[in-house]
C-alpha cells in the first residue's frame, strides 16, 4: 500500500479558504464603466455593482434610458451618453469615471447589435447586405476593442495590489460564437470575434496586471426576447437542459462580480448557458 505523505504547504491548500483572501473585502471604492449598461445585461450589472457598494458609469446611447436609471441609483452611478465605436464618446466616459469617482477598475463590455439575415435569400434572389454585415462587426468587435483599449489606459495608472492587479476586463460574447443558428453569419462573427481576441489581448495586458476574461451567455431574459411572443419564449425555454428556463440577467451580474474578485481567471471564455447547444 502507497501511503503518501503531502508537504505542509499543500495541505494548507486543500484545507485552507484560500479564496477568502483574494476576493475584495469590499466594493466600496471599486469603480467600473459598463457598456450597454441602460438595459438588459449591463443594466442589471450596473444594479449590482452600486447595490454591492461599487460606483459605476453607464455607456449608453443619448437616446437609452441611462440618465434615468443612473439618477434612480443615486451618487454612485453616472451616464455617459455615448456610442461605442466612437473614440471620442469613449474617452468622455472614461475622463467621467476618473473625474466623478477617480479612477477605474472594471469595464464590462455589454453593448452589442444583431441581425437576422441569411446569406442569400434564393426565392428574392439578394445577398446579405454588407452594409448590415459591416455594421456588426463594427459595433460588436470594433466597439468592445475601442472600449477596452481606452478603459486600460486609465487602469494601469492604479496603484497594483499585493499580487499586481490593477483592474480587469469583461467582454461580453455569446454561444452564437460556437453554435450559430441559421441567419446569424454576421452575429456570431462579431461574437467568434469577441472570443478570438480575449487571450491575446489578456496577454498583451499581463504584465500591466489587467485581467480580460469574456462571458458566453446563452438564452437570457433580455429587452430583445421580451418582445418576443410568449409562445415563442416559452419554447426557447425549453430549449435549455437545466435550468429549463431563460436566463435572469442577475445571474449575469453575479458571474461578472464572481471573475472581477477572482484574479487567477484571465484569458478565458466562460459559457453561461444551462448546457444548451442550439440547434441549426
Amino acid at each position: 500500500m502507497w501511503e503518501v505523505h503531502w508537504p505542509s504547504s499543500v495541505v494548507c491548500l486543500l484545507t485552507c479558504p484560500l479564496w477568502d483572501t483574494l476576493t475584495f473585502e469590499s466594493y466600496a471604492g471599486m469603480v467600473g464603466l459598463v457598456t450597454g449598461g441602460a438595459s438588459g445585461l449591463g443594466r442589471a450589472t450596473v444594479e449590482r455593482l452600486v447595490q454591492s457598494g461599487a460606483s459605476a458609469v453607464i455607456l449608453d446611447l443619448p437616446s437609452s434610458e441611462g440618465q434615468a436609471l443612473a439618477a434612480s441609483l443615486g451618487d454612485r452611478c453616472a451616464f455617459a451618453p455615448a456610442d461605442v465605436t466612437s473614440q471620442a464618446d469613449v474617452q468622455s466616459a472614461v475622463s467621467l469615471a476618473r473625474e466623478k469617482f477617480g479612477k477605474l477598475d472594471l469595464a464590462v463590455n455589454c453593448a452589442g447589435i444583431a441581425v437576422a439575415v441569411k446569406t442569400y435569400n434564393f426565392k428574392k434572389d439578394t445577398p446579405h447586405s454588407l452594409e448590415d454585415f459591416q455594421r456588426v462587426i463594427n459595433v460588436n468587435i470594433a466597439g468592445t476593442f475601442n472600449v477596452i483599449r481606452l478603459a486600460v489606459g486609465e487602469m494601469g495608472k492604479n496603484e497594483p495590489d499585493a499580487d499586481g492587479h490593477r483592474g480587469c476586463i469583461i467582454n461580453t460574447a455569446s454561444v452564437a460564437a460556437f453554435d450559430g443558428q441559421v441567419g446569424q453569419a454576421a452575429y456570431s462573427a462579431s461574437k467568434g470575434g469577441i472570443v478570438g481576441m480575449t487571450l491575446p489581448i489578456a496577454r498583451d495586458l499581463a504584465p500591466m496586471g489587467i485581467r480580460v476574461i469574456t462571458i458566453a451567455p446563452g438564452l437570457f431574459a433580455t429587452p430583445l426576447l421580451a418582445s418576443l411572443p410568449e409562445k415563442v419564449r416559452s419554447f426557447l425555454a425549453r430549449q435549455v437542459p437545466f435550468p429549463s428556463r431563460l436566463g435572469d440577467p442577475a445571474e449575469f451580474a453575479h458571474l461578472v462580480t464572481s471573475l472581477a474578485e477572482n484574479p487567477m481567471i484571465n484569458g478565458e471564455i466562460i459559457r453561461l448557458d444551462g448546457a444548451i447547444r442550439m440547434q441549426p
